[in-house]
């Protein structure tokens, strides 16, 4: 017997609840909801667009929900996130995190300040950008992390300083060369963070300079000026951002 054509009575709107006919030999339960999973997921995110989510009606004011979607551009689309788990799924760095992003989400959304600001999640995050990829409700997943790394660093609550002085010797190199040198980056976080128990990465790092792998020298972009006014005008929509979210006049 023929089995039914589900792909094309999802296109057509039409219900597909397992009535099979008279005769007919029911198809494996797996592939017909799939389209129609589909389809409510596409709705619920019509339904719920970031355009339509305003913060000061759904988020109390002075919550910490309202200051992390108040500090971040699109933040107010965090308010839809439908725990699905998709950005934990993608994660490559998600094994090695306290909590996965929706657990974050879910304890941002619950007030759960001090936990959030404390875990290793922000600051594990790789920038790579797949989790918002493949959000069913482009939530800036990513820009929620700096959002969280920038509050945990001011307010000193990250539990590991490892990784925000990390990130901040980062930062300077970036800002200083427009890129990376990893040489420097290194050896500043390497000699000020038990320089003695990293003896044994000795040997690599000669292997890397054998095989032309880490320059002494930086190199710099080209019109580096540009980058760092880039940066400077960056810096000023994060100030505004955040005085914004305490109300303040900037």
């Amino acid at each position: 017997m023929a089995h039914r054509d589900y792909s094309r009575l999802a296109a057509s709107g039409r219900d597909l609840r397992f009535r099979p006919a008279p005769g007919e030999r029911t198809p494996p339960l797996v592939s017909p909801p799939i389209p129609r999973a589909r389809r409510r997921l596409s709705d619920a995110g019509r339904l719920y667009s970031t355009r339509e989510v305003n913060v000061h009606q759904t988020a109390p004011s002075g919550s910490f929900l309202a200051e992390v979607m108040a500090q971040t551009p699109g933040g107010e689309a965090l308010q839809t996130c439908l725990q699905c788990g998709t950005c934990g799924g993608s994660c490559p760095s998600g094994p090695d995190m306290d909590h996965t992003p929706r657990a974050v989400f879910a304890l941002v959304a619950a007030g759960e300040r001090e936990a959030v600001l404390k875990s290793n999640t922000p600051w594990y995050c790789v920038s790579c950008y797949y989790c918002m990829v493949r959000c069913p409700q482009e939530i800036p997943v990513t820009d929620v992390m700096y959002t969280l790394r920038r509050i945990s660093a001011s307010a000193g609550a990250h539990g590991n300083g490892d990784a925000a002085d990390f990130s901040r010797t980062f930062i300077d190199c970036v800002e200083r060369y427009g890129r990376s040198f990893e040489l420097e980056l290194a050896a500043r976080y390497h000699l000020t963070h038990s320089p003695l128990s990293k003896m044994s990465v000795g040997p690599l790092a000669l292997g890397m300079v054998l095989k032309d792998r880490l320059s002494f020298r930086p190199k710099k972009i080209r019109d580096l000026a540009g980058f760092k006014a880039i940066l400077a005008r960056a810096k000023a929509v994060e100030k505004r951002l955040v005085a914004a979210s305490r109300g303040e006049k900037h």
